[in-house]
Order: structure tokens, then C-alpha cells, then sequence
């Protein structure tokens, strides 16, 4: 064997090797390149010791594979390491990736709960849907006395179960590509046809004090599930050039990554709605609130996530949470 024509047709392979073999953090899919060329180079690597055992290309090759071999099999890494880089990169550039049908879902949704706002406040048979006495109540009384009920704590930890059973039936069910749709124009109707009523009834103010201030990150977190939802129905009705398995596979991925970040988020929104809003802070102030958290949300999805698209993290899980994706034999 040629041992300066071998060297010269596999050196670029055996640089990669050591690239990634020195990389603090891989992705999924630089973990299968590093793993292929692991393979690779411990063939080249018998072929050079029955050539040269004790050469220094052999002994090269094998401290290569032996840095390589701690990257495949080693540790995590610093756990703190691994929750910096999940808030700093996975997760916002998980959330980047679907902003778009995020604010698209969020369209929808405003239009559906405005027109049967419409509707129900200007029904000339309104007492069908709720009687008189009832609505009167309602804006009276039943509306705002939901928020403070109960004690502040284990409020916000109803709302926060009550919105994650919602955003989790959106994430489980959405590669279905009918509930996410069906979920939203439900909740969308109950909201126009409560802010309908609360119109009719002249307390419209009432309505959006206490609505706004959880109502703009909570009801945006729904459309964020919804959109990672329809992305797994997307993976599935066209997955490009890969297979449908391996499709659903990748995006699921990253559906869980967009899932932990949904638990924070709706906490997040449920203490708002838990102190904030049943306080006795001025109006403007809670909305401000409200505003505040909402403005945050996007500075860290389009900011951080932004500058992490265009690094090329995805959003994906890391290899050790990934596992494998293709059996070989």
C-alpha cells in the first residue's frame, strides 16, 4: 500500500474526526457524522498497522480515534453547561423556527374571537344563548370574581394544569392536523362570546382588565403549541427527502424541546394570572405586566433565537437525549 497516497485521499476525513472529536457540543446530526467517520477511520487504521504497526500515522490515527471514542462515549457534559446552551440556543431557535405559524394561528384565532364578539353582542336573540339574568350576573359579579375565588397560589397552579392540558392536547393530537384547529376555534369562541356578553352588558372595560394582563402570553402559547403540533402533521404529510419515520422522528425532536419551554411559559402566564391580575394594582400597571412578559417572549424568540437559526442550531435534542436514529447491524 501506498502509505502518501492513502494518507492524501483520507486526510480530509481524519481532520473532520478530530473537528468534531474536540467539539464541546454536538448536534444530533454531527453525532451520526462523527460516528461514521469513528467507523471509517478505525479501518484505516488496521490497514496502516499491517502496513506500518508502529508508524506514526498509526500512532496518529490512534490517538485520533482514542479523543473521538471519549466524545461517543463520555459524559454529557457539565449538566449547568447543558442548561445554559438549552435556554440560550435549543430552545429559543425551537421557538424561531415557528414563529411564523405562531403569529399566523394567533391571526386566526383573533379573527374568529372578534367575530363572534360581534355576533353575540349585537344578537337580537341573545337571551336563547344566555338569559338576561344570567349575563347580568356575570358581568357583575361571576367574571371577576373567577380570579380571586380562590387563593393566589393554588389559582395559578389551576390555570397553569388547565392551560397545559390545552397546549399538551394541541402537541399529542397535533399530527392529526384537526385538533389544533378544532382546539383553537373553541377556545376562540368561548372568549368572543364571553367578551360579546360583557359588551352587551355594558362592562367590555371589565372584560379586557382582566384578560389582558395573563390573556397576551397564555393565549400565545396556545398558538406556540399549535404551531409545533402542525409541524409534526407537516413532517408527516410531506417529509421531504427523507423518510416519513425519520421526518416525524426529527420533529418530534424538537417538539419536546418547544414542549419544556411551554411548561415555563404557561408558569410563567399562570402567575400572572394567579397575583397579577386578581391584585390590586392599577389597571394600566397589570397590563403593563401582561405587555411586558408578552414583549420578553419575542425578544427571546426572535433575538436569541434568531442569532441561533443562523448558527445553525435547529432546536434539536443533544445526541445523549436523541439516541440513535437508524439501527445498524
Amino acid at each position: 500500500m501506498d502509505i502518501d497516497a492513502f494518507v492524501a485521499v483520507h486526510q480530509s476525513e481524519w481532520d473532520r474526526l478530530a473537528v468534531l472529536s474536540d467539539r464541546r457540543r454536538l448536534s444530533a446530526g454531527e453525532a451520526d457524522e462523527l460516528l461514521r467517520l469513528y467507523e471509517r477511520t478505525s479501518t484505516h487504521l488496521s490497514m496502516v498497522q499491517a502496513v506500518e504497526p508502529g508508524g506514526s500515522l498509526a500512532a496518529g490515527l490512534s490517538a485520533r480515534l482514542g479523543r473521538a471514542r471519549t466524545q461517543l462515549t463520555g459524559s454529557g457534559g457539565n449538566v449547568f453547561e447543558g442548561i445554559a446552551y438549552f435556554f440560550a440556543q435549543s430552545l429559543p431557535a425551537a421557538f424561531y423556527r415557528i414563529r411564523w405559524l405562531t403569529l399566523i394561528l394567533g391571526a386566526a384565532f383573533i379573527a374568529v374571537a372578534v367575530g363572534y364578539g360581534v355576533w353575540t353582542s349585537h344578537h337580537p336573540q341573545l337571551d336563547l344563548l344566555m338569559p338576561e339574568a344570567e349575563r347580568q350576573e356575570l358581568a357583575e359579579s361571576l367574571f371577576v370574581e373567577y380570579y380571586s375565588e380562590h387563593p393566589n397560589s393554588s389559582f395559578a397552579a389551576q390555570v397553569w394544569t388547565n392551560n397545559a392540558w390545552i397546549a399538551a392536547q394541541e402537541v399529542a393530537f397535533g399530527v392529526s392536523g384537526v385538533w389544533v384547529p378544532f382546539i383553537l376555534f373553541v377556545n376562540a369562541q368561548s372568549i368572543g362570546i364571553a367578551a360579546g356578553i360583557m359588551a352587551e352588558q355594558g362592562a367590555a372595560d371589565v372584560f379586557w382588565l382582566n384578560i389582558l394582563p395573563h390573556g397576551l402570553m397564555e393565549i400565545t402559547a396556545i398558538f406556540i403549541a399549535g404551531a409545533a403540533g402542525l409541524r409534526i402533521f407537516w413532517a408527516w404529510v410531506a417529509p421531504g427527502q427523507q423518510r416519513r419515520l425519520t421526518s416525524l422522528a426529527y420533529e418530534g425532536r424538537r417538539l419536546i424541546t418547544v414542549a419544556v419551554g411551554l411548561v415555563i411559559v404557561l408558569l410563567v402566564s399562570g402567575i400572572v394570572e394567579g397575583f397579577v391580575t386578581p391584585s390590586g394594582l392599577p389597571p394600566w400597571l397589570k397590563i403593563l405586566i401582561g405587555a411586558v412578559v408578552l414583549a420578553a417572549y419575542w425578544v427571546y424568540t426572535l433575538v436569541l433565537g434568531g442569532r441561533a437559526h443562523r448558527a445553525g442550531v435547529t432546536g434539536d435534542l443533544g445526541r445523549y437525549d436523541a439516541g440513535a436514529h437508524e439501527l445498524t447491524a
